[in-house]
């Protein structure tokens, strides 16, 4: 939320500074997170002065420049070489004098210094309109009236507006009632009244309205739909001239990020953030019948809305009607047919209290996030309903012309039950961790608007002003106590006494290691967000959908992780940050009909460009699956787990399998889904099914063996095989031999050529042979090759590459 520091002083009793009000802020919980000048001219024309020209003469040293005297008030009379075609004997102009900053409108500000140019001295600028951000034409200088004074500030002259300052907070979505630049003042005046002693109120802004014996214009108002809207009021206005805003108006919302539109419509923003309260201005010669329903729509029915798109209703969404058809979506967004333009002479204005549901409801179903559903979603003072509305309307009277045309009509069939909270102090002060006395919480409170109505040695019963929504338990008392006393006004204990609830989790080690492994083959891990776009994956894919999602590239739980990952190779890449070896620990999500939902966890790794960088000592070397390979094999082995089988489906995909159930597999991403992401270097990934990889850790024994005291013996072997014939074959035929001396064995190359024959391939093996207690005979060795060869030739018909 943006908080406007010139707007929000007219409502304090005490001047504060920016710092003083950032620091005060965020001790009470709305935190600062940001601090910006905003100028409506950039420099705000400090240092310029109006002058007037004196003389006029060439340049001896440069046809095009002009030789001038300015007279800029006082005795002061500058030297200033001019390069401008228009400059003239007599004429009042702006001059930027020396040590002034000048901000032209493209290209950064400079300061003018006393200068020679080509030999004669200058000693200021006589300024064109985009040199000082008034405007985009360079054909010449500023010329002036002649009744301008010398000497007048420059700023003065053409009435530029002070400088402002946006205050960025970040609000929690509990506090709607510090959504408004009143709600702000009000828990800055709580916090100046509890920490100075004295009493601090908002200073609330009058808003005078006649409304005796207005009734030219009559608007009848129906409720039809209690349960969606609680209060509903409105005004008739007359004679509305529909024009600009005043600069104070346009300054103000400028400074809050909003663009200025026309009176009317600037009078509802500026209300809004002042009070909080949403307001709508309808034309009121478009009102059929002059009635006001408030009633729901029939399902399909059509409505335009003022962004002219045609939008078909939901039977729960809220509308206002007039006797004919739909004006506008509660609480949302206008008709396209029935607001305030340029020809609008009649004004009704509303005023309403939608409840959060309803109104959020609709939004999300339409899309439609706007200021007013945002403010009505989370809950809106009921009784503010009026003062914004009279505050709207004595603002349309003094800003637009308008004539009060009826009095208020204020509909509110069923008021709002007040809400009454019990504490005790031995409670405040065990969840604060203060001791606080009576007196300062009742001050606190009193000042927030918090009613007494119960009061005893024990504690008291307090009734909650309609703005606090969030205010339901001794507990949210006990926060606005610490709240206003000041977040770091609680004291650290010496010592502090936590228990442990929750266990950690079974797999906590295994995790530790895995990462700790993968940090040490120099992977990064990240954390990327499990709700994800839909749009990633293809239609037919089983997503679990949000039903609430915050925006529509946010809407599914990932079915996936390589997306994810994906989404950051892309940001790391575009950022010149491109060898990558990232991992994450995470869950993936499914769906297998409705309130069916599997959470599954992954170990998910992305590498991509190059595993080793170029030196003068070695060539750079890019990933591949190999290495990919590698890298897991390196886990399994740290791991423990053994009786694996891998299988090669082809050259970019490798998996690996444990009891007949998949484990891991590893795929270099296909180049369609790599130009989804804008990436155009390889990415492989890899992905660990987390919960059987952690089961068979667990179901490893570490044993101790001796270290062998005699040498181990290796043999390579080419095996030429039919191209369908997976690794994994080759690895069953080679354990069901059982060799006692055979430690282990490993695929270390796959190569295909046609001198091999049709769809042949060759696996390239290495066997690692070795006894505890003898070396090895280079007999007894070939005469296990001879076993291993066997076999393959007549299990797998495999020849033997020599």
């Amino acid at each position: 939320m943006t908080i406007s520091y010139n707007w929000l002083q007219q409502y304090l009793p005490k001047k504060l500074s920016v710092d003083e009000l950032s620091a005060i802020l965020t001790s009470i919980g709305l935190e600062v997170e940001g601090v910006e000048l905003i100028e409506s001219v950039k420099g705000g024309l400090k240092g310029l002065l109006i002058g007037e020209v004196l003389t006029c003469e060439q340049h001896p040293n440069a046809d095009k420049l002009k030789k001038t005297t300015v007279h800029v008030g006082g005795d002061r009379v500058l030297n200033i070489v001019c390069g401008a075609a228009n400059v003239a004997a007599g004429q009042k102009v702006v001059v930027a004098t020396l040590g002034c900053m000048v901000h032209p409108i493209n290209g950064d500000a400079f300061e003018i210094k006393k200068a020679k140019i080509r030999g004669e001295e200058s000693e200021g600028m006589i300024c064109a309109e985009d040199e000082i951000g008034l405007g985009n034409s360079h054909a010449g200088i500023m010329v002036l009236p002649n009744e301008v004074v010398v000497g007048t500030l420059a700023a003065d002259y053409f009435n530029v507006p002070a400088a402002d300052t946006a205050l960025y907070i970040g609000l929690t979505p509990n506090r709607s009632d510090a959504m408004s630049h009143i709600g702000v003042a009000r828990d800055v005046c709580a916090y100046l009244s509890h920490h100075e002693g004295q009493k601090y109120e908002v200073i609330i802004p009058s808003s005078p309205i006649q409304t005796h014996n207005a009734q030219h214009i009559k608007v009848n108002i129906h409720e039809n739909a209690t349960d969606a809207c609680l209060r509903y009021a409105g005004i008739s206005l007359e004679n509305v001239q529909v024009g600009p805003s005043p600069d104070w108006l346009k300054s103000a919302l400028n400074t809050i990020g909003l663009r200025s539109i026309n009176n009317v419509v600037d009078i509802t923003n500026y209300v809004l953030h002042e009070y909080g309260q949403p307001l709508h201005a309808f034309d009121s010669d478009k009102i059929s019948g002059q009635q006001i329903k408030v009633q729901h729509l029939s399902e399909g029915t059509k409505f335009v809305t003022l962004d002219e798109k045609e939008r078909s209703l939901f039977a729960e969404d809220l509308m206002i009607c007039d006797a004919e058809k739909g004006l506008c979506i509660a609480g949302v967004f206008g008709g396209n047919n029935s607001g305030v333009t340029e020809f609008t002479k009649n004004i009704f204005l509303e005023s309403a209290y939608f409840t959060a549901s309803s109104v959020r409801r609709t939004s999300l179903r339409h899309a439609l996030r706007t200021d007013a559903a945002t403010h009505f979603e989370k809950c809106v003072d009921i009784n503010n309903v009026l003062p914004a509305l009279q505050r709207a309307a004595s603002l349309m009277v003094e800003i637009a012309g308008a004539t009060i045309a009826s009095s208020i009509q204020d509909i509110y069939p069923k008021p709002l039950e007040e809400i009454r909270v019990s504490a005790t102090y031995h409670y405040i002060q065990s969840l604060s961790g203060k001791q606080y006395s009576p007196k300062a919480i009742k001050g606190i409170l009193t000042a927030l608007g918090f009613e007494y109505v119960a009061d005893n040695a024990e504690g008291f019963t307090v009734k909650v002003p309609s703005n606090k929504n969030d205010i339901t338990l001794a507990a949210d008392l006990v926060e606005e106590i610490v709240r206003i006393d000041g977040l770091d006004q609680i004291e650290i204990p010496k010592r502090l006494n936590i228990s442990l609830l929750k266990p950690l989790p079974n797999d906590r080690a295994q995790r530790d290691k895995i990462a700790t492994s993968l940090c040490g083959m120099g992977f990064q891990e990240i954390v990327t967000n499990s709700i994800t776009n839909s749009k990633y994956y293809p239609e037919a894919t089983p997503m679990v959908r949000m039903i609430n999602s915050l925006t529509s590239e946010l809407d599914v739980l990932r079915p996936s992780m390589l997306e994810s990952g994906l989404e950051v190779v892309h940001y790391n890449v575009n950022r010149k940050s491109q060898n990558l070896a990232l991992f994450e620990f995470g869950h993936v999500y499914s769906t297998s009909g409705p309130g069916q939902y599997q959470e599954t966890p992954i170990v998910a790794l992305w590498i991509s460009a190059l595993v080793r960088e170029a030196s003068w000592s070695q060539k750079a070397e890019p990933v591949n699956l190999f290495y990919v390979r590698s890298v897991i094999e390196n886990l399994l082995q740290i791991s423990g787990i053994d009786k694996v089988a891998a299988q090669v489906d082809d050259q970019d995909v490798l998996g690996w399998k444990w009891k007949n159930e998949s484990l891991c597999w590893v795929q270099k991403v296909p180049q369609e889904k790599l130009k989804r992401f804008e990436i155009k270097q390889d990415v492989y990934y890899a992905e660990i099914n987390w919960q059987l990889w952690s089961k068979a850790m667990t179901a490893h024994k570490i044993k101790y063996t001796e270290v062998p005291k005699y040498p181990a013996v290796q043999r390579d072997l080419a095996l030429v095989l039919d191209r369908s014939t997976p690794f994994e074959e080759v690895q069953k035929v080679t354990r069901q031999l059982q060799l006692s001396s055979l430690k282990r064995f490993e695929l270390f190359d796959i190569f295909e050529s046609e001198k091999l024959g049709v769809d042949k391939k060759s696996y390239a093996l290495n066997y690692t042979f070795q006894l505890a207690d003898r070396t090895l005979t280079d007999i007894e060795i070939e005469e296990q090759m001879k076993q291993l060869i066997n076999a393959y030739t007549q299990k797998l018909q495999a020849q033997i590459r020599s």
